[in-house]
């Protein structure tokens, strides 16, 4: 042993002896319960708690870890804004317009009829006021909110007869998300509100005579051109639906400064992961679908211009009753002008043409 080497360990010998050794701070693992408002079926949806979870392990090098449970595994698919709230458990994957009728200000940083598209609701979140003024709403309910996801415009839904007219609505059981089914309510249909897992079997039975999803790929996932031929266009109600990971609050202030940024990190991911497999995947199950018979179809103009004007109606009578809702949808709303002011020049206009070219 050379003369540095017998220093070093006398001084580290001494140090010991001198019961001074400098202090070894283990960060102590974490361990979260994720629960999914989505079936494991869905590997767009619940492949994003999945995403979320893999992303967090990883950037933490193990050390924080979140198990991801399909809707029904830890509570139902429309429990989980509960579970996070009181504690059950530290976060949840879902769609908050599931929960409109908590307070209808949920489904503003989801989605709301002739709202936002997906590109204008990441930008009112993140360079609006949309995170802002969602967040000091969610604070009432004990959680924090992440941008986790949007499927980009959804189709309008599956239909066991033909729509020609707004009179094929009357009385049409329809599975919507609630906010719409106020809407449809106002256009004389009857909106039902069911978890993905449950609608195949409505519809198989005639419980419900129309249901919408999401688009092709989930769509065909679930089964529903077997039950239903009509396909139509677009979801007027969903022209950008985001999907967020709720954290309860005492859960997510728990955590060191490195570990809110893994958790955000981790969500901005998966919020460009989840679009770009839609994006990615919706065109071919399509193409698929439309192989097997099914008939896609645009929503008449009629109907749609009845929409619009219900859709309004129903904003503007929530914004009279409830001032969360009245103070978000205002600034949502002026967003959402500008917003489409700059999207019908060059935006709109380049995808109208290259839409109809032959490539």
């Amino acid at each position: 042993m050379d003369r540095r080497s017998i220093i070093k360990n006398a001084g580290i010998a001494g140090v010991l002896a001198a019961g001074a050794a400098p202090a070894v701070h283990a960060q102590a693992a974490i361990r979260w319960r994720m629960a999914s408002s989505f079936p494991k079926s869905l590997d767009t949806l619940f492949g994003a708690a999945e995403t979320i979870a893999k992303k967090v392990s990883e950037m933490s090098g193990g050390k924080f870890t979140i198990s991801t449970h399909a809707a029904g595994e830890l509570m139902p698919p429309f429990g989980v804004v509960d579970g996070v709230q009181d504690g059950t458990i530290e976060c949840a994957h879902t769609a908050s317009y599931y929960f409109f009728g908590k307070d209808e200000a949920f489904a503003l940083s989801c989605a709301v009829p002739f709202g936002l598209n997906s590109r204008q609701m990441s930008a009112w979140m993140y360079e609006g006021n949309g995170l802002k003024l969602m967040r000091e709403f969610y604070k009432g309910y004990n959680m924090v909110n992440f941008p986790a996801g949007n499927t980009g415009a959804q189709m309008g839904g599956w239909y066991r007869k033909e729509i020609k007219s707004v009179a094929d609505f009357k009385g049409l059981k329809f599975r919507t998300a609630p906010i719409a089914g106020r809407v449809i309510d106002r256009m004389g249909g009857v909106p039902q509100n069911l978890p993905a897992g449950e609608v195949y079997q409505a519809l198989e039975k005639g419980t419900i005579d129309a249901a919408e999803f999401v688009g092709p790929y989930d769509d065909q996932k679930l089964g529903l051109s077997k039950v239903a031929p009509y396909y139509y266009y677009p979801a007027w109600w969903e022209g950008g639906p985001q999907v967020e990971l709720f954290v309860n609050s005492k859960a997510y202030e728990a955590l060191s400064p490195e570990n809110k940024a893994i958790i955000e990190a981790a969500c901005a991911y998966t919020h460009m992961d989840v679009q770009a497999k839609y994006d990615a995947r919706n065109p071919l199950a399509l193409k698929q679908l439309v192989a097997n018979k099914t008939k896609v179809l645009p929503f008449p103009k009629e109907l749609m211009d009845l929409a619009f004007k219900e859709s309004m109606a129903v904003c503007d009578e929530i914004s009279a009753k409830n001032p969360r809702w009245k103070k978000i949808y205002e600034d949502y709303s002026n967003f959402r002008r500008d917003q489409n002011l700059w999207f019908r020049f060059a935006e709109a206009r380049f995808d109208s043409f290259m839409q109809s070219q032959k490539l």
